[in-house]
């Protein structure tokens, strides 16, 4: 064992203001959730007492405890040097020269060609965003919403026109949620202050909904996709098993709370229709209301306000809320076949401890670049690129995307690439695999 070992008290260096030595074997024991530690460039940092205030919330820091977290801390933080200031007060030590720098059993040479990679990319300038771009795209985005509430309050709200508002309103409710995720993830400015102010105006002036809870939810995503109990995105609440793991292990213990071997049936009628205007908004309110929220929730009132006083003239109360519950029924189709089109017929399972890289590429995948791929998913047909370098700016993904593949291709990772009707094709496909995996587990096993 490393000299300087011993246990400590949450929060306080090893043996008062000494710094400890550690082996991989030590850190990785701290991985409960009152006794965090967690690696980064081989320092050793408690994080236990400081993971209540991390700005991205305690989960997503928590989903790194006992492990090395150098290349996630890299990929989140744009400002390295601000970040470590926060850090330093945390740190008890660092790894004893013995060992590795990278935990388990990860591929050193693959994620130095990683680390090599992503310094080129920075200085390229790829990490600069071009603020004219995301102007214009908030610009076209308020045109979509002034032109559907023009045609319903000049030509009249008969079926054709109101359908025609919808449309158009849905339209700018998805265009708003893609760009509420570049601010969302600090890819426009460079201040990220600036970057969380107008991520509160899009996602709730524009949205109705709450930049923290987005915050708090996606960024676990992120940092383990697809990964069981810390992606949040794959918590189906026993609705759906995915993946080949999930539905063995529930077939095997008999669980039944759903005819899985028909979800790939049931998911149209429970999956796209009700996640934004069910779920999402019911889990909103209750999380804005529940974490006195009051900023968020102000953001988001202002939303309803602006909606409800623009159509309730037109339609009075109950047909505002009917055409606000219809829009998000057509927004909801949108985000969830653009989402999971990249995530759910990948690689889905338990924790395995991956390099960043390798991580990352097992469970998302592309959709081939076409002008209106770009604009009909927010850029996020380059879902690889984005989970890679989830702070570059969307319209620079496709500059890094040779150099990405040519690295997986050197190392032997699959880089997937599809068309849009195969990717979409695919959540079908693979929601009938696992309930077929369920259902033989749940006879036979």
């Amino acid at each position: 064992m490393g000299g300087g070992g011993q246990q400590t008290e949450p929060g306080e260096p090893a043996s008062g203001k000494a710094k400890g030595v550690y082996t991989w074997e030590e850190v990785q024991s701290h991985c409960s959730r009152n006794d965090q530690w967690l690696v980064v460039d081989r320092k050793v940092y408690n994080i236990t007492q400081w993971a209540k205030r991390h700005p991205g919330g305690s989960r997503v820091i928590g989903h790194y405890a006992g492990e090395d977290a150098t290349e996630a801390f890299t990929a989140f933080h744009p400002d390295l040097k601000f970040v470590q200031k926060f850090l330093k007060p945390l740190l008890i030590g660092e790894l004893a020269a013995t060992e590795p720098s990278q935990d388990r059993d990860k591929n050193a040479a693959l994620v130095q060609d990683f680390e090599t990679l992503r310094d080129q990319v920075e200085k390229k300038g790829l990490f600069r965003a071009q603020p004219l771009f995301f102007f214009l795209h908030l610009g076209h985005i308020i045109l979509i919403e002034a032109l559907a509430w023009l045609i319903v309050s000049m030509w009249g709200t008969g079926w054709i026109l109101t359908l025609l508002c919808s449309v158009l309103l849905a339209t700018a409710q998805s265009q708003a949620g893609w760009l509420q995720h570049d601010f969302g993830h600090l890819s426009v400015f460079k201040k990220s202050s600036w970057n969380h102010l107008v991520h509160k105006f899009v996602i709730g002036h524009l949205k109705g909904a709450s930049a923290n809870w987005w915050n708090h939810r996606h960024f676990q995503h992120h940092a383990k996709p697809n990964i069981f109990t810390k992606d949040p995105d794959i918590n189906m609440l026993n609705v759906f098993v995915l993946g080949q793991t999930q539905p063995v292990e529930y077939g095997i213990k008999k669980i039944k709370n759903m005819p899985y071997n028909h979800q790939h049936q049931y998911f149209f009628l429970v999956g796209p229709p009700l996640l934004i205007p069910v779920y999402f908004y019911m889990q909103i309110m209750k999380t804005m209301i529940s974490r006195r929220d009051w900023v968020d929730l102000a953001w988001s009132l202002s939303y309803y306000f602006r909606f409800f006083s623009c159509y309730i003239p037109l339609y009075g109360v109950f047909g505002s809320l009917a055409l606000m519950f219809f829009v998000r029924f057509l927004e909801s189709h949108w985000f969830v076949w653009v989402t999971q089109m990249n995530h759910i017929p990948m690689d889905i399972d338990h924790e395995k401890h991956r390099d960043w890289l390798t991580m990352q590429l097992q469970s998302t995948c592309n959709i081939e670049q076409s002008s209106f791929n770009d604009w009909f998913s927010g850029h996020l047909n380059f879902q690889i690129e984005h989970h890679l370098f989830p702070t570059m700016p969307r319209h620079n993904y496709h500059l890094v995307a040779p150099e990405v593949r040519a690295l997986c291709e050197k190392h032997g990772i699959p880089y997937q690439e599809k068309t849009l009707w195969r990717g979409l094709a695919d959540i079908v496909t693979s929601l009938k695999t696992s309930g077929d995996l369920w259902l033989d587990a749940y006879l036979h096993k």
